[in-house]
């Protein structure tokens, strides 16, 4: 025997035939009473596992395509680049220079007698520079002649005279220790490599009535400074010598009491 459902596989009615065969050639047919609920249950368990089938195969697909997805994001076109930044530290580097100074000439003078000298700063450095000259003139009470010859009263006086060159600003002029000081600055910033124009050329002994200070030893010491113009002139000042005096009290404060102090300043 067997059950039968109608052509399209499904049951409506509250009864389904039923039909078996006696086994000698005839055939009974009964009509048996159908569990509705059953069949619905049955029918809706059928359903249901057809649509899981359907969704396995569905989340099945959306994870091929999430996996695709990602190792998509992950294949990005890179690049590198590094570089070593390196950073040289500068260097003020100066050097005093008088060409025509000769210390053979010049072991026995006589009065009003003009002798070459010619200092000037080259910037050997790495760095552009203000730069200055400090001159010290040694003084005494002396009796001199004017040009004519006419004596004069004993007075403290310079015993030498120069003439500056306009390119050098006086700073400062100051009495100390028998000698007066003068500081100059550069009127311009001097770049690596250039040298100043000279402060002056030559300097004159004075006019001196003779034995005062026969055999004595004179000397004029020059002294030459530079800064960084960096970070140094300070203000807003275009004026370089402005500038240049703002610096040089830097270099002071800095150098006070070393090597490189300021003659004029020094302790």
């Amino acid at each position: 025997c067997s059950n039968r459902y109608n052509s399209m596989g499904r049951i409506y009615a509250s009864e389904r035939l039923f039909a078996c065969s006696d086994g000698i050639g005839r055939n009974s047919v009964a009509v048996l009473p159908v569990d509705v609920e059953f069949v619905n249950k049955k029918r809706k368990e059928e359903l249901f596992m057809k649509n899981m089938k359907k969704i396995k195969w569905g989340l099945a697909g959306l994870c091929v395509m999430g996996l695709a997805t990602i190792g998509g994001t992950m294949a990005y076109l890179t690049d590198y680049e590094a570089k070593k930044n390196e950073f040289v530290v500068g260097k003020v580097d100066i050097e005093l220079q008088e060409p025509l100074w000769n210390p053979e000439d010049n072991t026995s003078i006589v009065p009003s007698q003009v002798i070459a000298k010619d200092p000037k700063i080259k910037n050997l450095g790495k760095n552009d520079a203000f730069v200055y000259l400090e001159v010290a003139i040694p003084m005494a009470t002396v009796i001199t002649a004017d040009e004519n010859g006419n004596r004069q009263q004993a007075q403290n006086l310079e015993l030498f005279s120069f003439s500056k060159k306009d390119e050098w600003d006086l700073m400062e002029e100051k009495i100390k220790d028998g000698k007066k000081i003068y500081t100059y600055s550069y009127s311009e910033i001097l770049e690596p490599g250039r040298t100043t124009q000279n402060l002056f050329d030559n300097v004159v002994f004075a006019n001196i009535i003779e034995g005062q200070i026969d055999e004595s030893t004179l000397d004029i010491p020059v002294r030459a400074y530079a800064i960084q113009t960096v970070n140094t002139g300070g203000g807003d000042s275009l004026d370089i010598s402005v500038q240049a005096r703002t610096a040089f009290q830097k270099y002071v404060n800095q150098n006070k009491g070393e090597k490189g102090s300021v003659m004029g300043n020094a302790e």
